[in-house]
């Protein structure tokens, strides 16, 4: 039998395996199968069946933007009381958050189902107020529902880990379960949503396969979720004080961080533009004339990220996060300038392909920034420790998670703002033989997508060349943090002994 050398020295029975780290992007593959087709379809399930004909094109964009900007105004009530919920309820013998992935799974995707109900043919006489107020509550119920299952769902990342390069991992794994959840709803939703109009162009949406499809992804993101929770562990240790949380500390610290402004600000533009990206919906039905032009736009974002995700953690540990993922953003900003150059002309929506190839550069850049996310986002969470003592994940992800939703917010608000003003967008008249492209009002789509599409990766480059942990910084910073820990711990371990010991003692007499 071969022996050991000698000097190998034995596995770390805490270390992460990369198989619990896979299992862990199971998790963000079931919220980006529900996540996804909200963001990419309730939209166009509004405008083009639920409130089509109901009311005049303006006042149905307008009254959705309204819509999206009073539900995530309830996001600033929802999400806080998520994350202290989490944060100060004790670990069950699941874990402080894994428990989450079992036990909020099944409500969310009901919730998703609930969303793409065909209304219209349950209630045939429902009436444009009805209507509206059943999107209102479909709505909410799956935002609450989502943060339920996102908070906790990120947080766990710092419970099974405390090393760097194992949170790299965790992050890497994460982008690929949420680029696999996303992909299968990018790639399908354009064939199987849209029906071709009579010159053959697949411009119209069809709600029962909406439906349907909902259901399905429903299905597997609950499956998705239960893996999740079946393969994952919570290794690091939490002591009394780290269970007690201080609102006015963990709060009020948080806006003096130069980390945190910079990564929640970032995130929030980012995210902001993953949302504005979903009117390119409108982009490829109403200035291309073929929704299937969706399946070439997402393989050619998310092609350079399949490239370079396992790539990623090697390329982090040589040159700093924070150092590739400026130089990312650099990348996607000038390319979508150049989006912004070419664009509009007849000869490129009938010729396509020099705005795939520049969208490629474009998600070659900002393959950098998404694959190191929550990496970046468990490193705040650290620097947050090390200055306050107090490790309250949930509570700093919830500010995190609220500022994506921000973002999201402003950019639906004003996309549809500008959808049903600035384009003039009508979805009967859009379902009309030949005027799927509509001059001028598919022109001002284009210019609405790549301009919203340059101011963001612009501003998100700026803020990242103002992100103090670099290379070097971070390093020190763990280092510091290690030895604060351990301390701690010590401390807790002296204190457990000294009250049994005390415990022990007869009494005198």
């Amino acid at each position: 039998m071969k022996k050991n050398a000698p000097d190998a020295k034995p596995r770390d029975p805490n270390a992460l395996g990369f198989k619990e780290a896979l299992g862990y992007g199971f998790g963000d593959l079931g919220n980006l199968l529900n996540l996804n087709f909200v963001s990419s379809y309730l939209k166009v399930y509004c405008t083009d069946y639920l409130l089509k004909g109901r009311a005049e094109g303006k006042k149905i964009t307008d009254d959705l933007a309204n819509m999206v900007l009073i539900v995530r105004l309830w996001d600033v009530i929802n999400d806080p009381i998520w994350g202290l919920m989490v944060d100060r309820r004790k670990p069950t013998k699941y874990g402080k958050f894994r428990h989450y992935l079992a036990s909020v799974a099944l409500p969310l995707v009901i919730s998703l189902v609930i969303c793409f109900l065909p209304m219209r043919e349950i209630f045939p006489n429902m009436g444009y107020g009805a209507l509206l107020a059943f999107s209102y509550l479909s709505y909410i119920f799956y935002g609450m529902m989502y943060t339920g299952m996102n908070i906790p769902y990120g947080s766990l990342a710092t419970a099974m880990t405390s090393v760097e390069q194992e949170r790299t991992l965790l992050s890497t794994t994460r982008n690929i379960g949420g680029g696999v959840g996303g992909g299968i709803v990018s790639l399908l939703g354009p064939i199987l949503l849209y029906d071709k109009n009579d010159l053959g162009e697949r411009t119209l949406f069809n709600n029962q396969h909406a439906f349907i499809m909902a259901v399905a992804l429903a299905a597997l993101g609950l499956i998705a979720y239960l893996l999740c929770f079946k393969t994952t562990k919570e290794r690091v240790q939490y002591s009394e004080k780290q269970e007690k949380l201080d609102v006015k500390l963990t709060y009020g610290s948080l806006f003096k961080s130069r980390p945190f402004i910079t990564v929640t600000l970032a995130g929030m533009m980012i995210s902001g533009l993953l949302q504005y990206q979903s009117f390119n919906q409108y982009l490829t039905k109403n200035y291309f004339a073929d929704s299937s032009l969706n399946i070439y736009i997402t393989a050619s974002t998310y092609l350079p990220m399949v490239i370079l995700i396992l790539l990623m953690p090697k390329i982090a540990k040589k040159f700093g996060k924070k150092e590739v993922t400026t130089a990312g953003l650099a990348i996607a900003t000038f390319f979508s300038l150049v989006l912004c150059l070419i664009g509009p002309n007849e000869h490129l929506r009938t010729h396509y392909m020099p705005f795939i190839l520049t969208n490629f550069g474009v998600g070659a850049g900002y393959s950098f920034l998404s694959i190191l996310t929550w990496a970046l986002v468990g490193d705040v969470i650290d620097y947050q420790e090390m200055k306050t003592g107090i490790k309250n994940e949930s509570a700093i992800y919830a500010v995190y998670t609220f500022a994506r939703k921000l973002g999201q917010t402003i950019a639906d608000f004003g996309g549809l703002k500008l959808l049903g003003g600035y384009a003039g967008y009508s979805a009967e008249e859009t379902d009309k033989v030949a005027v799927a492209y509509i001059p001028g009002k598919g022109d001002r789509i284009y210019k609405m997508v790549s301009r919203g599409m340059l101011i963001a990766y612009g501003i998100t480059f700026l803020l990242f060349l103002l992100y103090p942990l670099n290379k070097k910084k971070l390093a020190e910073m763990h280092e510091q943090l290690d030895a604060a820990r351990a301390e701690r711990l010590k401390a807790l371990e002296n204190e457990k002994a000294n009250t049994f010991t005390g415990a022990s003692q007869p009494e005198q007499a």
